[in-house]
């Protein structure tokens, strides 16, 4: 299993391909959603608020995926089935342009072109999408577990990310939660209040 940053959202037709601005690699988050995990993931006093100094330190992609295999040891044969799925949904995409009549056979071969070029691209993005999943997953069992009523990060751009995939995940879970901002000595800080029971 390997994560690295790939780059923004491909758009691949029969005329080329561009990246979809703001439709950021979810390479970009996982560092800050592994500090959240070790940040959260200790014994403290129950159904309390919960605020910790998030590090920001830089870890290396293995360091991030040793963390996470401590949580879920047989993340990676889970991952690689979830990948060959991945793989069976880009050869059907080929398929289907493959038999697109409304394109020309030179349409159609160029598109087809363009999809293969960027295979491995899309591949190494859907590897760091499944894994930020399992991250966010794995959060939301120790906020569970803890019963973690408030998480407390510096505000930007990354964090608040996090918290809204945080939130639509709890959702899943039948559990609202709420985003909010406060500012504190001048510094911004994002909150995610858990309603638990």
């Amino acid at each position: 299993m390997k994560l690295e940053y790939a780059g923004l959202k491909p758009m691949i037709n029969e005329h080329g391909v561009c990246f979809k601005d703001g439709k950021e690699d979810k390479f970009a988050y996982l560092e800050y959603a592994i500090d959240i995990l070790l940040a959260i993931d200790h014994e403290h006093e129950k159904k309390r608020k919960y605020s910790h100094e998030l590090k920001e330190q830089r870890i290396s992609p293995q360091e991030i995926i040793d963390i996470l295999i401590k949580y879920h040891p047989d993340l990676e044969e889970t991952m690689n089935k979830e990948i060959n799925n991945y793989l069976i949904h880009l050869d059907n995409e080929e398929d289907s342009i493959e038999h697109n009549l409304v394109l020309s056979n030179i349409e159609r071969e160029t598109f087809i072109n363009n999809l293969k070029i960027m295979r491995e691209y899309k591949i190494q993005r859907a590897k760091n999408k499944i894994f930020y999943f399992h991250c966010i997953e794995t959060i939301v069992e120790v906020i569970l577990k803890r019963e973690i009523k408030e998480i407390d990060a510096p505000f930007n751009e990354r964090f608040w990310h996090i918290f809204q995939t945080l939130e639509g995940a709890l959702n899943k879970h039948k559990i609202r939660s709420d985003l909010k901002i406060s500012r504190s000595n001048e510094q911004l800080k994002a909150m995610l209040l858990i309603d638990l029971y």
